[in-house]
Order: C-alpha cells, then structure tokens, then sequence
C-alpha cells in the first residue's frame, strides 16, 4: 500500500497523507463533499434476511444492470475474488468482487489540476460510495451478506486489479485504466460478497499497444513520474508510475488527475471510435498474415 492508507502511519507517505487532508483550496465544494463522504459512510446498511433469493450465477449479474439504468453507476462487473489482490496483513474471505465504475464530467476533469478538478474526483468518489453501499444493502435485503468497499482509502483490497479482471478495460501508461467507453476519467468501488455471482470478462480493445506509441500523459506529467517503457513489478512486466516522483506534486496541487484528463481515451465519445479503429487494424494485419 503506496497512499490512501485508512492508517497513515502504516505507510511511508503517511504524513503526506495526513497534511492532504488539512489543505483547504478555497472552494466551498470541497467542505461539502467531505460533509456528503461522512454522510454515505454513516449511514446504516440493513440487516442481513434470514432467506436467501436463489438465482442463475447468471441472472445475478444480469440483475445488476439496474444500478447502471438508474445512473447510480455508469459500468459494473464482477471477478471471482484472487488472494493476489489482497494488501499484504489482509484477508478477504469473501468469493466475489463486484466492481462498479462512475464517470467524470469531462468539463470539469479537464481542468486539472485546478481545484475544480479535485472538486469533481470528491463528487465521483462519493457517487462511487454511495453505490458501492446501494448494493451491498440490496445484497443483504436479498439474503446475502456482502461488504461495500470504497475509494480512495479502500482497506484490504486493491481495486484496479479486479476491475481488469471484470471487464474495466487494459492498465494505461499512467497507471489507471483506460475503458473502451469511459477512457481513465473514471473512479471505482467495490463490494465484497459470496452470493454466486457470474464473473464478468476481461476486455481488450487494443489499448496497451495504443499506449506504447502515445505520450501525451508522459509528456504532461509535471514531475515526470510516468515512463515510456514498461517495468518489471512483482515479476510482472506493466506500466509504473514513480509515486516518490508523483505524490509530493499530488498533494501540493490538492491532487493532481492531468494524465487521466489529457489521455486521448477520456475525451467524450473518442473512446469507442479508437477501438473500432484499432480493432479494424488488427483485423486487417491478420488477414495479412503480418503482426507488424
């Protein structure tokens, strides 16, 4: 655990951490959104039923498009839970990860890394919260118990991980991921259960390639944190963002988010244009016979 701690002290960035949370920008939303954050929090999840509804694996993650139609979230998936996603100290004994995903207005992300920027990441993180409880209290009037878990101090449990795993689209070079239809400009929770829910597919639309040969968040980054290959971690070779390079600028800024706002992907209605494309690529490199 790098940052966002739920105990500062257990990580060495802990008085960063701490300072963040003393820094007022000027802006009246950010009070209001620290008063409407404790106020999701607080609020009482309802009491486990006695009886079990009984579904399909199936027909349980169908039932969670509804919490997309009411706009709670605008994507969910679900992962069956990997140990490897636990911090180090922890355990989640639960069998499912759902992930849900919400959007960031563009014209205020965009701004970045102003203070309405940061205004906008408190409001989605909220709304990530507020859906995260939604359905873990939906969950338990169903007969199952279940765990909601939120950003940005999330516990146990790293988020990107799963959310890969569900279908939320390829890791960036920035670190985040890039979602075929919300590009990085997104936040997460999750909740925790054993109900037998389906898992849902990972999904590739020829993002990480993309990346390989993009460097607007690379070049936009005002610390230089991000780099243009990749880096072996923990055995496995992905994208690295230097976070001694990052958090120092975070936290001076009262967050940062340019790499996520400049990234190409995040821009409306771009997404799915850029994956029909490079999906047509990679068609036609196939018919060629060729992986150049």
């Amino acid at each position: 655990m790098v940052y966002w701690a739920p105990e500062p002290g257990d990580i060495p960035h802990g008085d960063m951490q701490r300072w963040f949370f003393t820094v007022d920008p000027g802006l009246p939303d950010f009070a209001e959104a620290r008063v409407r954050r404790q106020e999701i929090f607080d609020a009482p999840l309802p009491d486990v039923a006695e009886q079990p509804v009984i579904r399909t694996p199936e027909g349980w993650t169908a039932a969670l498009d509804r919490f997309v139609e009411a706009g709670s979230c605008e994507k969910i998936g679900v992962a069956e839970m990997d140990p490897n996603w636990v911090f180090e100290g922890h355990d989640i004994p639960q069998s499912r990860v759902i992930i849900a995903g919400v959007q960031h207005e563009f014209s205020a992300i965009s701004q970045a890394p102003e203070p309405k920027a940061g205004a906008e990441v408190m409001r989605q993180y909220n709304r990530a919260a507020l859906v995260a409880k939604e359905i873990a209290g939906w969950l338990r009037i169903q007969g199952w118990d279940a765990e909601p878990v939120t950003g940005p101090r999330t516990g146990a449990l790293a988020l990107i991980p799963p959310a890969l795993a569900s279908g939320f689209g390829e890791l960036g070079k920035h670190g985040s991921i890039i979602d075929r239809d919300m590009g990085a400009s997104f936040r997460l929770s999750a909740v925790l259960t054993d109900a037998p829910f389906a898992p849902t597919p990972p999904a590739e639309h020829g993002i990480d390639g993309f990346c390989r040969s993009c460097r607007i968040c690379e070049d936009a980054c005002p610390p230089e944190a991000l780099f243009s290959q990749k880096k072996t971690v923990r055995g496995v070779e992905k994208w690295y963002v230097d976070f001694d390079r990052c958090l120092p600028f975070f936290n001076q800024t009262q967050g940062c988010a340019i790499c996520i706002a400049v990234c190409p992907w995040s821009r409306p209605g771009v997404g799915p244009n850029l994956a029909a494309k490079l999906a047509r690529r990679a068609a036609r490199l196939e018919a060629d016979g060729s992986d150049e």
